[in-house]
Protein backbone atom coordinates (compact mmCIF):
# COMPACT_ATOMS: atom_id res chain seq x y z
CA UNK A 1 0.00 0.00 0.00
CA UNK A 2 1.17 3.64 -0.77
CA UNK A 3 1.06 6.66 0.74
CA UNK A 4 -0.27 8.25 -2.43
CA UNK A 5 -2.66 5.55 -4.21
CA UNK A 6 -5.73 3.97 -3.25
CA UNK A 7 -6.82 2.50 -0.18
CA UNK A 8 -4.89 5.54 1.14
CA UNK A 9 -6.56 9.04 0.92
CA UNK A 10 -4.22 11.07 -1.10
CA UNK A 11 -3.89 14.64 -3.18
CA UNK A 12 -4.78 13.66 -6.31
CA UNK A 13 -4.70 17.64 -7.46
CA UNK A 14 -3.60 21.09 -6.79
CA UNK A 15 -4.99 24.24 -8.67
CA UNK A 16 -3.41 27.62 -8.10
CA UNK A 17 -3.99 30.80 -9.07
CA UNK A 18 -1.53 32.50 -11.86
CA UNK A 19 -0.97 36.05 -12.71
CA UNK A 20 0.01 35.28 -16.48
CA UNK A 21 -0.55 32.01 -17.47
CA UNK A 22 2.21 32.15 -20.37
CA UNK A 23 4.53 32.95 -17.82
CA UNK A 24 3.41 30.31 -15.78
CA UNK A 25 3.88 27.68 -18.29
CA UNK A 26 7.25 28.81 -19.39
CA UNK A 27 8.10 28.62 -15.76
CA UNK A 28 6.41 24.71 -14.65
CA UNK A 29 7.72 23.42 -17.83
CA UNK A 30 11.01 24.97 -18.75
CA UNK A 31 12.46 25.10 -14.94
CA UNK A 32 10.45 22.68 -13.46
CA UNK A 33 10.30 19.88 -16.47
CA UNK A 34 6.82 19.58 -16.53
CA UNK A 35 4.50 18.87 -19.90
CA UNK A 36 1.25 20.13 -20.77
CA UNK A 37 -1.62 17.83 -20.54
CA UNK A 38 -4.24 20.10 -21.66
CA UNK A 39 -4.55 23.68 -21.86
CA UNK A 40 -7.05 26.97 -22.58
CA UNK A 41 -7.39 30.52 -23.33
CA UNK A 42 -7.08 30.71 -18.76
CA UNK A 43 -5.93 27.04 -16.98
CA UNK A 44 -4.19 24.48 -17.78
CA UNK A 45 -3.01 21.07 -16.67
CA UNK A 46 0.24 20.31 -16.14
CA UNK A 47 1.58 16.27 -16.29
CA UNK A 48 4.86 14.20 -15.43
CA UNK A 49 3.70 10.96 -17.06
CA UNK A 50 1.81 12.26 -20.16
CA UNK A 51 -1.26 10.40 -18.76
CA UNK A 52 -2.27 12.23 -15.65
CA UNK A 53 -2.25 15.90 -14.29
CA UNK A 54 -1.46 16.60 -10.45
CA UNK A 55 -1.02 20.55 -10.83
CA UNK A 56 -3.24 22.40 -12.55
CA UNK A 57 -2.66 26.52 -13.23
CA UNK A 58 -5.85 28.91 -13.70
CA UNK A 59 -5.92 32.98 -15.21
CA UNK A 60 -8.60 34.39 -13.18
CA UNK A 61 -10.73 36.97 -15.85
CA UNK A 62 -9.65 39.83 -12.21
CA UNK A 63 -6.68 38.16 -10.99
CA UNK A 64 -4.72 40.21 -8.39
CA UNK A 65 -1.48 39.98 -7.24
CA UNK A 66 -0.80 37.94 -4.12
CA UNK A 67 -1.55 39.20 -0.97
CA UNK A 68 0.30 38.90 1.82
CA UNK A 69 -0.27 38.13 5.52
CA UNK A 70 -3.44 36.08 4.50
CA UNK A 71 -4.32 31.99 4.92
CA UNK A 72 -4.16 30.22 1.84
CA UNK A 73 -0.86 28.02 0.01
CA UNK A 74 2.16 28.03 2.06
CA UNK A 75 3.68 25.69 -0.43
CA UNK A 76 2.60 22.53 -2.67
CA UNK A 77 5.24 19.72 -2.52
CA UNK A 78 5.87 17.18 -5.51
CA UNK A 79 7.70 14.20 -4.28
CA UNK A 80 10.25 12.59 -6.53
CA UNK A 81 10.39 8.88 -7.00
CA UNK A 82 14.15 8.43 -6.53
CA UNK A 83 16.74 10.12 -4.60
CA UNK A 84 18.98 10.69 -7.64
CA UNK A 85 16.26 12.60 -9.28
CA UNK A 86 16.14 15.10 -6.80
CA UNK A 87 20.47 15.16 -7.19
CA UNK A 88 19.51 15.66 -10.77
CA UNK A 89 17.52 18.65 -10.13
CA UNK A 90 20.11 20.39 -7.80
CA UNK A 91 22.39 20.23 -11.08
CA UNK A 92 19.63 21.14 -13.60
CA UNK A 93 18.60 24.08 -10.96
CA UNK A 94 22.12 25.35 -10.44
CA UNK A 95 22.70 25.17 -14.32
CA UNK A 96 19.73 27.30 -15.21
CA UNK A 97 20.16 30.24 -12.18
CA UNK A 98 17.39 28.56 -10.53
CA UNK A 99 17.76 30.01 -6.58
CA UNK A 100 16.32 27.62 -3.63
CA UNK A 101 16.29 27.16 -0.34
CA UNK A 102 16.84 23.81 1.57
CA UNK A 103 16.12 21.34 4.41
CA UNK A 104 16.34 17.57 5.68
CA UNK A 105 13.40 16.84 7.45
CA UNK A 106 14.62 13.41 8.91
CA UNK A 107 11.62 12.07 6.65
CA UNK A 108 12.54 13.78 3.64
CA UNK A 109 15.47 16.00 1.81
CA UNK A 110 13.48 18.94 0.76
CA UNK A 111 13.92 21.88 -1.86
CA UNK A 112 12.14 25.04 -2.11
CA UNK A 113 11.62 27.89 -4.37
CA UNK A 114 8.85 29.99 -5.49
CA UNK A 115 7.06 30.50 -8.99
CA UNK A 116 6.47 33.63 -10.19
CA UNK A 117 3.87 34.76 -8.84
CA UNK A 118 5.47 34.13 -5.37
CA UNK A 119 3.45 30.59 -5.12
CA UNK A 120 5.68 28.57 -2.74
CA UNK A 121 6.68 25.34 -4.33
CA UNK A 122 8.51 22.38 -2.32
CA UNK A 123 10.48 19.15 -4.52
CA UNK A 124 11.61 16.06 -2.15
CA UNK A 125 12.52 13.23 -1.79
CA UNK A 126 11.18 10.74 0.99
CA UNK A 127 13.45 8.72 3.32
CA UNK A 128 12.58 4.56 3.79
CA UNK A 129 9.40 4.91 6.35
CA UNK A 130 11.33 2.09 8.12
CA UNK A 131 13.80 4.73 8.91
CA UNK A 132 10.82 7.56 10.16
CA UNK A 133 10.96 7.70 14.07
CA UNK A 134 7.91 7.09 15.68
CA UNK A 135 6.82 7.88 19.70
CA UNK A 136 3.27 7.81 21.18
CA UNK A 137 1.94 8.86 17.04
CA UNK A 138 3.93 11.35 16.32
CA UNK A 139 6.53 11.40 13.60
CA UNK A 140 9.62 13.17 14.34
CA UNK A 141 10.29 15.61 12.08
CA UNK A 142 13.47 18.01 11.98
CA UNK A 143 14.72 21.70 10.04
CA UNK A 144 18.18 20.56 9.32
CA UNK A 145 20.98 21.87 6.83
CA UNK A 146 20.67 19.58 3.60
CA UNK A 147 23.86 17.72 2.99
CA UNK A 148 23.80 18.53 -0.85
CA UNK A 149 27.72 17.34 -0.85
CA UNK A 150 25.89 14.00 -0.02
CA UNK A 151 23.32 14.17 -2.24
CA UNK A 152 25.07 15.43 -5.34
CA UNK A 153 26.58 11.73 -4.96
CA UNK A 154 23.82 10.65 -6.13
CA UNK A 155 23.46 12.54 -9.23
CA UNK A 156 23.84 10.51 -13.29
CA UNK A 157 25.49 12.73 -15.23
CA UNK A 158 25.01 10.30 -17.81
CA UNK A 159 21.05 10.46 -17.39
CA UNK A 160 20.69 14.07 -16.27
CA UNK A 161 17.61 15.95 -15.58
CA UNK A 162 15.25 16.06 -18.32
CA UNK A 163 11.69 16.93 -16.69
CA UNK A 164 9.61 15.40 -14.02
CA UNK A 165 10.12 11.68 -14.33
CA UNK A 166 7.33 9.07 -14.43
CA UNK A 167 6.50 8.27 -10.43
CA UNK A 168 5.97 12.02 -9.80
CA UNK A 169 3.18 12.67 -7.36
CA UNK A 170 1.68 15.63 -5.08
CA UNK A 171 3.02 14.74 -1.79
CA UNK A 172 1.42 17.44 0.16
CA UNK A 173 -0.06 20.46 0.54
CA UNK A 174 0.83 22.80 3.62
CA UNK A 175 -1.48 25.84 4.25
CA UNK A 176 -1.71 29.05 5.99
CA UNK A 177 -4.70 28.77 8.72
CA UNK A 178 -6.13 31.22 10.64
CA UNK A 179 -6.24 28.95 14.14
CA UNK A 180 -5.26 25.62 14.91
CA UNK A 181 -8.18 24.46 17.34
CA UNK A 182 -11.03 24.80 14.86
CA UNK A 183 -8.36 23.36 12.43
CA UNK A 184 -7.53 20.67 14.23
CA UNK A 185 -11.25 19.17 14.57
CA UNK A 186 -12.05 20.12 11.16
CA UNK A 187 -9.01 18.03 9.51
CA UNK A 188 -9.08 14.95 12.25
CA UNK A 189 -13.33 14.63 12.88
CA UNK A 190 -13.97 15.87 9.39
CA UNK A 191 -11.84 14.66 7.17
CA UNK A 192 -10.16 12.08 8.56
CA UNK A 193 -7.05 12.04 9.25
CA UNK A 194 -4.63 11.66 11.79
CA UNK A 195 -2.44 14.22 13.47
CA UNK A 196 1.25 13.11 13.70
CA UNK A 197 3.12 15.97 14.80
CA UNK A 198 2.61 19.53 16.69
CA UNK A 199 5.77 21.65 15.85
CA UNK A 200 5.80 24.00 18.77
CA UNK A 201 2.00 25.47 18.70
CA UNK A 202 2.49 26.79 15.70
CA UNK A 203 1.75 24.16 12.98
CA UNK A 204 0.42 20.97 12.55
CA UNK A 205 0.86 18.04 10.35
CA UNK A 206 -1.59 15.41 9.71
CA UNK A 207 -1.68 12.84 7.29
CA UNK A 208 -3.62 9.60 6.25
CA UNK A 209 -2.53 5.62 6.57
CA UNK A 210 0.83 6.67 8.60
CA UNK A 211 2.42 9.06 6.21
CA UNK A 212 4.62 12.04 7.63
CA UNK A 213 2.22 14.39 6.23
CA UNK A 214 -0.47 15.05 3.39
CA UNK A 215 -1.41 18.51 5.08
CA UNK A 216 0.83 20.83 6.87
CA UNK A 217 -0.89 23.45 8.27
CA UNK A 218 0.58 26.76 9.92
CA UNK A 219 -0.18 29.98 11.83
CA UNK A 220 2.94 31.92 10.41
CA UNK A 221 0.74 34.66 8.73
CA UNK A 222 -0.91 35.22 12.25
CA UNK A 223 -3.26 33.92 14.28
CA UNK A 224 -6.43 35.26 12.91
CA UNK A 225 -5.14 35.95 9.57
CA UNK A 226 -7.96 36.78 6.68
CA UNK A 227 -8.84 34.76 3.60
CA UNK A 228 -7.48 36.10 0.44
CA UNK A 229 -10.00 38.04 -1.98
CA UNK A 230 -10.94 35.49 -4.84
CA UNK A 231 -9.20 36.74 -7.63
CA UNK A 232 -5.85 36.91 -5.24
CA UNK A 233 -2.82 34.77 -6.97
CA UNK A 234 -2.50 31.69 -4.55
CA UNK A 235 -4.54 28.03 -3.86
CA UNK A 236 -8.00 27.60 -5.90
CA UNK A 237 -8.35 24.35 -4.04
CA UNK A 238 -7.10 21.07 -3.56
CA UNK A 239 -8.82 17.42 -4.28
CA UNK A 240 -8.67 14.25 -2.02
CA UNK A 241 -9.36 10.99 -3.41
CA UNK A 242 -10.72 8.73 -1.37
CA UNK A 243 -10.97 4.86 -1.27
CA UNK A 244 -14.26 4.05 -2.24
CA UNK A 245 -17.91 5.82 -2.16
CA UNK A 246 -18.55 4.46 0.87
CA UNK A 247 -15.54 6.20 2.25
CA UNK A 248 -16.27 9.24 0.54
CA UNK A 249 -19.90 9.09 2.02
CA UNK A 250 -18.46 8.60 5.87
CA UNK A 251 -16.41 11.54 5.18
CA UNK A 252 -19.30 13.73 3.97
CA UNK A 253 -21.76 13.06 6.69
CA UNK A 254 -18.39 13.56 9.19
CA UNK A 255 -17.90 16.77 7.76
CA UNK A 256 -21.53 17.61 8.08
CA UNK A 257 -21.32 16.77 11.98
CA UNK A 258 -19.09 19.26 12.88
CA UNK A 259 -21.05 21.43 10.82
CA UNK A 260 -19.04 22.03 8.12
CA UNK A 261 -20.76 23.07 5.10
CA UNK A 262 -20.75 20.45 1.96
CA UNK A 263 -21.78 20.60 -1.25
CA UNK A 264 -22.03 18.33 -4.49
CA UNK A 265 -20.78 19.70 -7.99
CA UNK A 266 -20.31 17.60 -10.50
CA UNK A 267 -17.90 14.77 -9.74
CA UNK A 268 -16.98 16.48 -6.77
CA UNK A 269 -18.08 17.31 -2.96
CA UNK A 270 -16.94 20.21 -2.30
CA UNK A 271 -16.15 21.90 1.23
CA UNK A 272 -13.73 24.64 3.09
CA UNK A 273 -11.35 24.79 5.76
CA UNK A 274 -12.10 26.98 8.72
CA UNK A 275 -10.07 29.29 6.98
CA UNK A 276 -11.18 29.38 3.83
CA UNK A 277 -9.36 26.97 1.78
CA UNK A 278 -11.20 25.20 -0.46
CA UNK A 279 -11.27 21.26 -0.37
CA UNK A 280 -12.81 18.91 -3.24
CA UNK A 281 -13.49 15.36 -2.45
CA UNK A 282 -13.70 12.31 -4.75
CA UNK A 283 -13.28 8.66 -5.32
Amino acid sequence: MGFHSKPTTFIRNVEIKVEDLKRSIDFYQHKLGFSILEQTESSARLTADGRTSFLSLVQPEDVTPKQGRTTGLYHFAILLPERSDLANIVVHFAENGVRIGASDHDVSEALYLNDPDENGIEIYYDRDPAEWSWRNDEVAMTVDPLNFDELLTHATPEQPWQGMPEGTVMGHIHLHVSELQKTEEFYVKGLGMDLVNRFRGQALFLSYGNYHHHVGVNVWNGVGAPAPEAESVGLESYVLSFADEEVLSETVRNLKSINAKVKEEGEYFVTFDPSGNQIKLTV
